[in-house]
């Protein structure tokens, strides 16, 4: 049965890693169905399993027969939909009272990163999550926040307070004199616009540092 067939008889759930990238990829080759291409695929990665589509660019995909750049974008993009919506549901179990849960949640994703990379996270009045978003993307050693998209952000999505993290490639996430200069200005316009700062967190590798526990905020 074919990976279309299947899907409409038994839904989704009933297909292999294998079919679900097979009907991804849509076409095959010459001398390969677009099953047998996702599944060498899938024996090339560490795990051998959907999760190294995260650890593979676009252009490695390329290297396959069968797989253009229009099909090798598609995967990454729905590879980044699946990650987003996954990551989205598990936000919503976090304790935004606790900077080491919150810490946790993103340490993964951002100590390895080699530029500083800020990310708005985005809350309702019982420190609920409603979403997160990268809103600056520096050099190794500086990134630059724009308070204006801060806010704009904030308002346009409803939230009622906001928590920001940016991560320090060094690996130490001891604050800097224009991390701490920022923090207070955003701090001290988050009072007018009546949209708290709950806190700015910094993550290294393997540790952080909350703005706030440090007596910055």
């Amino acid at each position: 049965m074919q990976p279309y067939e299947k899907f409409k008889l038994l839904g989704p759930g009933a297909l292999t890693d294998e079919e679900l990238l097979g009907i991804i990829i849509r076409t095959g080759t010459m001398d390969k169905d677009s099953v047998q291409i996702a599944s060498r695929l899938l024996n090339d990665f560490p795990e051998h399993n959907l999760l190294g589509l995260f650890q593979t660019s676009w252009q490695d995909l390329m290297k396959y027969q069968g797989i253009g750049e229009v099909k090798a974008i598609r995967i990454k993009c729905i590879a980044e939909m699946a990650m987003r919506m996954s990551r989205s549901r598990a936000a919503k179990k976090l304790n935004f009272n606790h900077p080491d849960t919150v810490a946790d949640y993103y340490m993964e994703s951002l100590r390895h990163e080699r530029n500083e990379k800020v990310i708005l996270i985005l809350l309702d009045q019982q420190l609920k999550f409603i979403s997160d978003m990268v809103i600056s993307i520096g050099t190794i050693n500086k990134s630059i926040l724009s308070p204006r998209e801060i806010f704009a952000n904030a308002l346009k999505m409803n939230a009622a307070q906001f928590m920001l993290l940016h991560n320090h490639p060094s690996g130490d996430p001891t604050p800097s004199e224009s991390d701490i200069t920022i923090t207070k200005e955003i701090s001290n316009l988050s009072i007018i616009m009546e949209l708290p700062l709950v806190d700015h967190i910094i993550i290294g590798d393997n540790r952080y540092l909350s703005l706030r526990v440090a007596g910055y905020l």
